[in-house]
């Protein structure tokens, strides 16, 4: 275990670091360790963003009154209809907040992680969705919560991003990044894949694809495609077949300094997608690169956290 003291110019303490296998527990004294906080909510979704309208506007006049420096994304604030708040575009946000407060799904969450990942803000999810498992805080509990957070009582937790590339003959399209999975599918028939990892072959699959999967990602697509559950502070990226032609062709996890390649041999109807969202029609030819992003996201969690208790309750295990 690494114990480290850090001083700041605007605290009036030190503050203890303990660090383990990618989690981070923080716990200041009396000053805010954040100050500027950005707010985004379900913000591509209109209809979503009115039905959590009350708890915004009930969480942006509290961080206003414990005289927080509050910037609301500016496509929540106008689908929601809040006033009164100063109010900035995603790309204009993370360029000046400490630290962004995401109230949605998992899937909102998602998004905003992959487009602000390089910007190494981190991120604090109220869960609004079904599953919740990236947006761990409950609205009910959340002033509290956040309260504590914001004023350094928190665990902070790196989660690894996938990067992507499609070679089409000569051109070559980048994909971005997925902090889920990354998914080369059809839903109308079989498919034809070739794999290889660090440009050594590893098979030939007839399958309905392939999941390219974070550990983050495998209690998502991948685990209803019979993936394992990797602990989210593993280094590692599995590879997880969908329905497979030949039932021996089983899940692999390597190392995440692993660059993979997956060629598409046949093709009917075939797709790309990035964490379920971002997607591309493919072609019999196309070249898939993965490997590990340059960046990763930091989420935090509330002090008491445990990733073992989230996959109790949201899996329903005994």
């Amino acid at each position: 275990m690494l114990i480290t003291k850090i001083f700041a110019e605007n605290w009036t303490i030190g503050l203890f670091v303990f660090a383990k296998q990618g989690r981070v527990c923080f716990n200041s004294g009396v000053k805010n360790t954040f100050k500027k906080i950005g707010l985004i909510g379900k913000y591509l979704n209109q209809d979503a963003l009115q039905t959590m309208r009350g708890d915004l506007i009930q969480l942006a006049h509290h961080l206003t009154q414990q005289e927080y420096q509050l910037t609301i994304e500016s496509l929540t604030a106008q689908y929601a209809d809040i006033k009164d708040f100063s109010v900035q575009s995603i790309d204009q946000l993370v360029q000046q907040v400490d630290v962004i407060i995401v109230m949605g799904g998992d899937g909102t969450m998602l998004s905003v992680a992959r487009s602000l990942a390089s910007n190494q803000v981190p991120l604090i999810g109220i869960n609004r969705g079904r599953f919740g498992f990236l947006t761990d805080l409950r609205a009910e509990d959340m002033l509290r919560e956040i309260d504590a957070i914001l004023q350094g009582h928190y665990q902070a937790e790196s989660r690894m991003l996938l990067s992507a590339e499609l070679q089409r003959g000569d051109k070559t399209f980048v994909m971005g990044q997925a902090l889920n999975d990354v998914v080369m599918k059809s839903s109308v028939r079989l498919i034809e894949l070739e794999v290889s990892i660090d440009q050594q072959f590893v098979s030939r699959q007839r399958s309905d694809g392939l999941i390219i999967t974070t550990p983050t990602g495998t209690t998502a697509y991948a685990l209803s495609a019979g993936g394992p559950i990797l602990h989210a502070n593993l280094e590692a990226i599995a590879l997880v077949p969908i329905c497979p032609h030949t039932l021996s062709n089983r899940p692999i996890a390597v190392s995440s300094d692993s660059q993979i390649t997956v060629k598409l041999l046949h093709s009917q109807q075939a797709q790309l997608s990035m964490d379920g969202q971002a997607k591309m029609e493919l072609q019999a030819g196309d070249l898939l690169r993965v490997a590990r992003a340059e960046h990763s996201v930091t989420l935090l969690h509330p002090e008491d956290y445990s990733y073992f208790e989230r996959l109790r309750n949201k899996l329903h295990w005994s």
